[in-house]
């Protein structure tokens, strides 16, 4: 089991910087078992993956935030988190944090259905 809680979020205007922290509690396996990503939900829109890093630390981003978000991990403190620079308006969205176990080091495609375990969210507002 996995529990997730998002910190970190506000409002910022377009340029600024922000970083989002996701605390793990877990049971069970290691947390440095578990893949971690980072999905977004603007109102209106269908949820989709930011990032997401392996155990050891291998990353994927999708396009939009290329250059401008890092993913990154604590996995003795079992934190996860996502530096955001140069922010967008179109980057507004709740933010969430996921897991999925993986019995290899890797991590399966950053789509919804692939990530068991969910944080509640964390609002981010970026004003033009």
């Amino acid at each position: 089991q996995v529990q997730l809680v998002e910190s970190g979020g506000g409002s910022v205007q377009a340029g600024g910087s922000l970083r989002l922290s996701c605390a793990a509690s877990v049971s069970g396996y290691a947390y440095s078992r578990y893949c971690m990503g980072w999905f977004r939900q603007a109102p209106g829109k269908e949820r989709e993956g930011v990032a997401a890093i392996t155990s050891d630390g291998s990353t994927g981003y999708t396009e939009s935030v290329k250059g401008r978000f890092t993913i990154s991990r604590d996995n003795a403190k079992n934190v996860l988190y996502l530096q955001m620079i140069s922010l967008k308006p179109e980057d507004t969205a709740m933010y969430y944090c996921a897991a999925t176990w993986r019995s290899s080091n890797t991590c399966p495609e950053l789509t919804v259905h692939r990530f068991g375990y969910w944080g509640q969210g964390t609002q981010v507002t970026v004003s033009s």
